[in-house]
């Protein structure tokens, strides 16, 4: 792993490999760059692969003094493409890793980007009477808070239950038969800090990225679960009718990590996206 430092002198990881283009790779919360090491491989020989680990999260966490939110995990990005020197970079965000490439878009554009994919996510995690492409179709702010408190309570389960209670019934079943991939994720959160990853949650249910999408005018993928745990698929609808140049693919029988289900799908769909950028 090499590191960079951001300019609050936060020290960052990131797994460089690969020859190519550059492909930069945001996980999603809890997560780390090992979200993408089953694709490593087939991406590093078309690819310079970017692979962080988000302040806040990693094996071990690195202690972070400045507040962990989305807006300063945008800000991390820019200083990557700038420590590395990087321009035509096709960013890639799973989950988290989508609201911190539309904030970083956000706060300063698409000039260092010529494509983005994005993974299961919508741009508004909180639903009201006029949104229900968030969170369930149903996680309004009064749910939100309870949610927060559990986490500062319970952050291990507190996690779990929040994929597990969701859409995909899969997962319902699974947990409450404590199969041995949930028994898996207890032992990885454990290792896990959970104060940061708590303040980076408060920060993205405060988000609200839907005007952002127009200014994307860059060519995007969108690549969501037909199972998804969180997100109908009317939130992949609607960032397809949003985002200017976009295309939609919709991975069956997969949750909110279509990526993972179906991986030989997933290299296939994004060497074809980023390539299309060199015709």
């Amino acid at each position: 792993m090499m590191h960079f430092v951001a300019d609050d002198g936060q020290s960052i990881r990131v797994q460089v490999t690969g020859n190519g283009p550059p492909l930069v790779m945001l996980h999603g919360w809890t997560a780390s760059h090992e979200e993408w090491q089953m694709f490593v491989k087939a991406l590093a020989a078309h690819h310079r692969l970017f692979l962080w680990d988000a302040r806040g999260h990693g094996d071990p966490v690195l202690p972070t003094e400045t507040p962990a939110t989305l807006q300063r995990m945008a800000r991390d990005v820019h200083q990557m493409l700038e420590y590395f020197a990087l321009t035509d970079v096709t960013l890639v965000g799973h989950s988290m890793g989508a609201l911190t490439a539309w904030e970083y878009i956000r706060q300063f554009g698409t000039g260092k980007l010529t494509r983005l994919c994005v993974i299961d996510q919508s741009p508004k995690l909180l639903t009201d009477s006029n949104w229900a492409c968030g969170i369930y179709g149903a996680f309004n702010a009064e749910r939100a808070a309870r949610f927060l408190q559990a986490l500062r309570n319970d952050f291990i389960e507190t996690v779990l239950q929040l994929s597990a209670h969701g859409l995909n019934a899969r997962a319902r079943q699974t947990y409450d038969q404590d199969t041995r991939g949930w028994q898996r994720e207890r032992v990885r959160l454990a290792k896990l800090m959970p104060a940061p990853l708590t303040e980076i949650w408060e920060s993205l249910t405060q988000a609200d990225l839907r005007d952002v999408l127009p200014k994307v005018t860059i060519p995007s993928l969108v690549i969501h679960g037909a199972e998804s745990n969180f997100y109908p698929l009317q939130t992949a609808e609607f960032l397809r009718a949003h985002l200017p140049d976009a295309v939609l693919h919709i991975y069956d029988n997969t949750d909110h990590c279509p990526h993972l289900w179906q991986p030989t799908r997933f290299v296939r769909d994004l060497l074809a996206f980023a390539k299309a950028d060199a015709v």
